[in-house]
C-alpha cells in the first residue's frame, strides 16, 4: 500500500469531470470513463497518450507516493492530515492554462504562486516522518544520473526530486510525448479544457490518495478541507 497527498478538485467539479473523461478514469470511483470526442484526435490516440496519467488520476502532487514508515499507521496518517489541513487557509491560484512540462502536458498556473509553493514545502516536511525510506530500486527508478545536484539531494532527503525549490505545481494530462506530437496535443488540450479555465481555481482541500497494491490505479481515499473548522461552519 502506498499513500500520497495531492490536490484534486471535488468529485462534482466540472474540471474533475472533464479531466476524468480526458484521462479515461475517475480518480474518485476508480471506474473507467468514456473518452471525449476531440477534434484532431481519435479516441484510441487519446487512450494511448493518457495511459500513464490514467493510473495516477487527475491531481497535483504535494507529497509524492510513499510507503508508511514501520511504526506509522493509516489511521494515524489520516488523523494528522485532517488536523493539519485545518491549520491551512485555502489558496486561490491564478487561472490554469495548458502548459508543457518537459515532454508532457498538464495544467499549470498562469502565474507563479509563492503561497502555494510554501504550502507544498510545508507538507513535504511535515509528513516526511510518515514516509518509509526509499529502497535502492526505488531510487534507481528515478534515474538519479539524470538529476541535477539539487534534485538528487531532494530525492535522498525527501524521497522525491521535484520538491522545495524544484517544485512546480502541475496537473498531468499526458504521458511523455514525441516532439512531433506536441503541436497537435497542445491544440487539442487547449480547445477541450479552455471553457473550464476561465476563472481562478481555489485550492481548498488536501486529498489522500492510495495505491492498494503495486501497479494498481491510485484512487482518492478522502478529501480534507483546509481552514479552521469554525470558519468553515460559518461560511
Amino acid at each position: 500500500m502506498r499513500y500520497a497527498i495531492h490536490f484534486t478538485p471535488s468529485f462534482s467539479d466540472p474540471l474533475t469531470l472533464a479531466a476524468a473523461s480526458w484521462l479515461g478514469r475517475s480518480v474518485f470511483s476508480g471506474e473507467s470513463v468514456e473518452h471525449p470526442a476531440v477534434r484532431g484526435l481519435g479516441v484510441q490516440e487519446i487512450a494511448f497518450h493518457t495511459a500513464l496519467p490514467r493510473r495516477y488520476g487527475f491531481h497535483a502532487t504535494l507529497k509524492a507516493p510513499f510507503h508508511l514508515n514501520g511504526d506509522c499507521t493509516e489511521a494515524g496518517l489520516l488523523r494528522e492530515l485532517m488536523r493539519f489541513a485545518g491549520t491551512l487557509e485555502p489558496l486561490v491560484l491564478p487561472r490554469l492554462v495548458v502548459g508543457r512540462i518537459g515532454n508532457f502536458f498538464g495544467l499549470v498556473p498562469e502565474a507563479p504562486c509563492a503561497g502555494l509553493d510554501f504550502v507544498a514545502a510545508k507538507i513535504v516536511q511535515h509528513f516526511d516522518g510518515y514516509r518509509a525510506p526509499l529502497s535502492e530500486a526505488e531510487i534507481e527508478r528515478r534515474n538519479p544520473d539524470g538529476l541535477s545536484a539539487a534534485q538528487f539531494s531532494n530525492l535522498h532527503r525527501w524521497g522525491h526530486p521535484y520538491v522545495m525549490d524544484e517544485f512546480r505545481f502541475h496537473m498531468t494530462l499526458t504521458a511523455p510525448l514525441l516532439s512531433r506530437d506536441f503541436g497537435r496535443l497542445e491544440t487539442a488540450l487547449s480547445g477541450y479544457f479552455a471553457p473550464l479555465l476561465c476563472e481562478p481555481i481555489e485550492i481548498a482541500n488536501l486529498a489522500l490518495f492510495v495505491e492498494k497494491e503495486p501497479g494498481a490505479p491510485f484512487v482518492v481515499h478522502s478529501l480534507h478541507p483546509m481552514g479552521r473548522v469554525a470558519a468553515r461552519r460559518s461560511a
